[in-house]
């Protein structure tokens, strides 16, 4: 019999207009009122919007099921990651079947020489294993559970640790006793993310957040005393820079930093007076940004400050604590500027320096040894060689100073996560572990391609793809994009991506401008006034998979989530015809709206990226002119549209999705809005849950493919 309670009609939000007036032009919006959702009538619709879903999507019930299970059944529910060594111990955490959250551990090492990892095999007891952290019982009796900081101090007895249950990334932070297993009194609330030990472990230094969620005060706190105590660090007025906190590996230094999108400036503190006055390195100054990392070279003590005064994809130069100031000019060059490569990482041990960098659209990893160097001058870079023509290569977790191998991951959208150490004298390289895929995965059964578009202007516009081997070109193919903050998509393997590909989708990363995948100009030319090319790169990859035969407007789907949101959405008003469905998770579709307003979350910080609407006409028109919602077209037929969204979200608000939705239906979009009543930006918590959302995602896309049967 049919379910009589379902909605019959989908849910059409009231239009009660509100004006806004910039730069004398004014918008009427008809949605603005669903942003309170103290207002019951703003949750009442939220919930029809939901009922609507439900009901729309409860054929896909059985796919999803399936589709859950083969995420499940290809995961090794029981597992251990690879131990890290730091200290006396080697850190590591287990997941076991049944259960959400990680156990964190830790074991003894046995013997100071030995920089082997300990192989852990699961349902086997690890001798002196002592469990610090249970994420399951910290999550008893919450909805959502994230763990935000988790810092041990260097001597291996207290445990800094803050948990949000809330979703809206404000953390309660605890200190634990690591011989005892209990809390301290110690318990200070709303921090925000990244809670760190002064080396001696007397401190714990953290941060808090202002109205505008911006991590804006960096506080210590003496441990075993009352937060009322705090001593407040820094406080950083301007409203386009964060704060954040950390030590050097060497354990000499605290530093400080304070970034915008932008600029960055760099503090110091001797770790020996953690109570001292910070210093700074290099003044700041707007559209520098550097990073600083502490190395000792030939016995002497350097700071290494990779930076972009003059050099936008960076240059590393070394300067001597005691000349910090004097800006680049008076540093020694340790690898210089380059066309063609942007440096992005440098990491300093006692013995070696390891450097992350990206070329020709891939990221790369070198080793630089230290042994018989006497300048920073001669430092000699060998790059660590891969066989595979897409990848993702970077360093992991490397915390101690005198290790002497490089622990790094690798991955491709063919080869699952694996993790090697590299022997920095002998080149040795160990496997250490490689993810499990359960169900008899062999790489060899899929193939993998780099394409190039070419976009409106000529720019040639790189795309990734994955297919099973035997699926027929044209065919269903699911494309997928983000283009901003110079964050890469580079190619990684996906476990929940295989439900598509054995189904014979085939899978495609548009590497648009916006990113940083092709250097720092390929993000400068993906931003601000020229943040439309990153939709038109995206629209262009689109037609050259159907020009080259792999897909047809028919059967293909795009996604991106969050700014790639924002993305997708500004796609189904630019190119509707090319898509059969869009997937828009947590997505930035009213820019316009939050970015004229300054007391939302995050909202001057991200003008760096955006630009200022609120000063300048150019910008406002500019951003007017892409913003998806305020761009919805009569008259043209749009694909399928599920956005998926969080209440708590506070990147990017719930009414962003809402608005454009019920704009959406305004001109007969088939438009649906699934909002998760108790999540943040990243979802629901805990990894079944998560299996279960992405299950839902993909059977809808399925469905959109024609492949729900």
């Amino acid at each position: 019999m049919p379910d009589i309670s379902a909605p019959r009609a989908e849910p059409r939000a009231e239009k009660r207009p509100s004006e806004r007036t910039h730069h004398g032009d004014t918008v009427v919006d008809d949605y603005e009122w669903l942003r309170d959702k103290a207002n019951p009538e703003v949750i009442a619709h939220l919930e029809a919007e939901n009922a609507w879903t439900d009901a729309q999507t409860a054929s896909l019930a059985p796919l999803r099921q399936s589709i859950f299970e083969e995420i499940k059944g290809r995961t090794l529910e029981t597992d251990l990651s690879v131990p890290v060594r730091e200290g006396d111990w080697w850190y590591y955490s287990r997941s076991i079947e049944g259960q959400e959250y990680a156990l964190h551990c830790r074991a003894p090492i046995t013997d100071p020489l030995d920089w082997t990892p300990p192989t852990l095999t699961p349902g086997v007891d690890v001798p002196g294993e002592q469990v610090l952290l249970d994420g399951n019982v910290e999550a008893k009796g919450h909805e959502f559970f994230s763990l935000g900081s988790f810092d041990v101090s260097l001597d291996g007895r207290l445990l800094a640790w803050a948990v949000d249950t809330e979703g809206d990334e404000r953390y309660t932070l605890r200190i634990r006793d690591l011989a005892t297993g209990a809390d301290l009194p110690d318990q200070i609330p709303n921090t925000s993310h990244g809670a760190t030990f002064s080396p001696d472990g007397a401190h714990v230094f953290y941060t808090t957040v202002d109205e505008s969620w911006r991590p804006d005060t960096l506080w210590r706190h003496e441990v075993g005393t009352a937060a009322s105590a705090d001593v407040v660090v820094l406080t950083e007025p301007d409203e386009r820079f964060w704060v954040g906190a950390g030590g050097t590996r060497s354990a000499k230094y605290i530093v400080i930093v304070v970034s915008s999108s932008v600029t960055s400036e760099w503090l110091i503190l001797d770790a020996d007076d953690p109570t001292a006055e910070p210093r700074v390195i290099w003044e700041r100054r707007d559209d520098v940004e550097y990073s600083l990392e502490h190395a000792v070279i030939g016995g002497e003590d350097w700071f290494l400050i990779l930076h972009n005064d003059g050099a936008p994809n960076f240059e590393l130069v070394a300067v001597r604590p005691d000349a910090v100031g004097t800006g680049p000019a008076d540093g020694i060059v340790v690898r210089k500027h380059s066309d063609e490569v942007r440096l992005e990482d440098v990491e300093a041990f006692a013995g070696h320096l390891v450097f992350g960098y990206r070329r020709a659209g891939l990221s790369q990893l070198g080793i630089a040894t230290l042994d018989g160097i006497d300048s920073p001058a001669a430092v000699a870079v060998d790059e660590v060689p891969f066989a595979e023509p897409l990848y993702t290569v970077g360093s992991s977790r490397n915390p101690e100073w005198t290790q002497p191998t490089v622990r790094f991951g690798f991955g491709s959208l063919v080869t699952p996560a694996t993790v090697f150490d590299l022997d920095v004298r002998t080149g040795e390289l160990a496997l250490l572990k490689q993810q499990p895929v359960l169900g008899g995965y062999d790489p060899l059964d899929y193939e993998q391609k780099r394409e190039w578009a070419v976009a409106d202007d000529g720019t040639r516009v790189p795309i990734s793809l994955v297919w099973k081997k035997g699926t027929a070109h044209p065919g269903p193919l699911e494309l997928y994009g983000y283009g901003s903050y110079e964050a890469s998509m580079d190619p990684s393997f996906s476990v929940a991506r295989l439900s598509l590909l054995d189904r014979g989708v085939t899978f495609a990363i548009a590497h648009v401008r916006g990113g940083g995948e092709l250097g720092r100009s390929w993000y400068e030319n993906g931003k601000t006034l020229t943040k439309k090319n990153t939709f038109t790169d995206f629209v262009a990859c689109a037609r050259h998979l159907i020009a080259e035969g792999y897909t047809t407007p028919e059967r293909m789907v795009a996604e991106g989530g969050s700014a790639g949101g924002l993305l997708m959405g500004a796609v189904a008003n630019l190119a509707p015809e090319l898509f059969a469905g869009i997937l828009a998770a947590v997505p930035f579709v009213d820019p316009l709206t939050s970015i004229l307003d300054p007391d939302l979350p995050l909202t001057v910080i991200e003008w760096d990226e955006w630009g200022n609407p609120l000063a300048n006409a150019e910008v406002y028109e500019y951003m007017k002119s892409y913003s998806p919602y305020e761009n919805v077209r009569e008259g043209v037929t749009y694909p399928q549209i599920l956005a998926v969204t969080s209440l708590n979200d506070t990147r990017v608000l719930y009414v962003e999705p809402a608005k454009w939705v019920a704009r959406l239906r305004d001109v007969g979009a088939p438009a649906l809005l699934k909002i998760e009543m108790s999540a943040g930006h990243g979802g629901v918590s805990g990894r079944y849950k998560a299996w279960h959302e992405r299950a839902y995602e993909l059977a809808w896309l399925l469905k959109v493919l024609g492949l729900a049967d």
